[in-house]
């Protein structure tokens, strides 16, 4: 069994998936509304919604004839949270080895390794 942040990961690899999660932090939308820029058919529209509320990123219910979709953000908040641990990480080590690029006394000398142009 995959865990949340994986189910997360996975929902979001697909484009169309991110389109339609970018549609509905506009706002609530039926399944009809969502498929209308895609040159999909309906119910490959409705596997895609159905990917994304197994991962618990959006919630699907019906009024009337119609099946509405909204976003559910606990787990988009998840992953930007797990997303932030690693950033900061990274972005130290971006900033110290930018430090050492900018030291001349740190620059590589030529070795005969790398000294052929």
């Amino acid at each position: 069994m995959q865990d949340d942040l994986s189910e997360t990961f996975t929902a979001l690899a697909d484009p169309t998936r991110r389109a339609i999660i970018a549609r509905l932090a506009r706002g609530e939308a039926s399944v009809t509304e969502l498929a209308e820029p895609f040159a999909l058919s309906l119910p490959t529209v409705s596997r895609h919604i159905a990917a994304l509320e197994r991962a618990g990123l959006v919630r699907k219910r019906r009024r009337g004839q119609e099946r509405t979709c909204t976003l559910d953000t606990d787990r988009l908040r998840a992953a930007e949270d797990w997303i932030a641990e690693y950033r900061s990480f990274f972005e130290s080590r971006f900033d110290a080895l930018a430090r050492q690029l900018a030291d001349p006394r740190r620059s590589p000398r030529p070795t005969e390794e790398n000294n052929h142009v």
